[in-house]
């Protein structure tokens, strides 16, 4: 048996489960309702991420919405739904009451609200990732006067837009592409 064989692919959470936790979803931002004297809308709820991420608040083109990782919720199912969920929810609440620009993202109002829904207040989790697909991020080379670095594709295109440059912590070096 070959090692990639031997690794267990975990299953997404069905739709029985989304349902439960887009309810849960729900229920904190009513939490936050009461808390705040304010009605919230509802947040769009996609079960489309992917990699270490078990949840992520997103606003794009003014269109605010949350992502679940459906392969981490199936992994730990219970830790996400009480940990995850209010961290995400928090992270929209604050963004409706006091702006994103306004605070930190894990700051004294996000953790007021994780407080508030009882959930500990951890900036990231650390989940055994076995088995879950991950993202995989193309690598490119560059060189300096001593060795060849391999930069993500997020430091490749800050060095071809001129928005950066990045050294070699041994000689110093510009890295350059190859």
């Amino acid at each position: 048996m070959t090692e990639k064989s031997s690794i267990i692919s975990i299953e997404p959470i069905g739709l029985a489960l989304q349902q439960q936790v887009v309810d849960a979803t729900t229920r904190y931002i009513l939490q936050g309702s009461d808390h705040f004297g304010r009605a919230f809308d509802q947040v769009p709820v996609r079960f489309d991420l992917k990699g270490r991420a078990a949840g992520m608040y997103q606003v794009q083109n003014r269109q605010r919405f949350i992502r679940y990782n459906p392969y981490l919720f199936a992994k730990y199912y219970d830790d996400n739904l009480q940990q995850t969920v209010p961290h995400e929810v928090a992270h929209y609440l604050c963004d409706v009451v006091y702006g994103l620009r306004s605070i930190r993202p894990h700051g004294a109002e996000w953790k007021q609200l994780m407080y508030l829904f009882g959930a500990r207040i951890e900036a990231t989790c650390r989940y055994d990732l076995a088995g879950i697909p991950s993202r995989s991020q193309r690598r490119h080379p560059y060189r300096c006067q001593c060795t060849t670095h391999l930069l993500s594709t997020r430091r490749h295109n800050n060095v071809t837009n001129r928005r950066m440059r990045y050294f070699c912590r041994s000689c110093g070096m510009v890295l350059k592409p190859t």
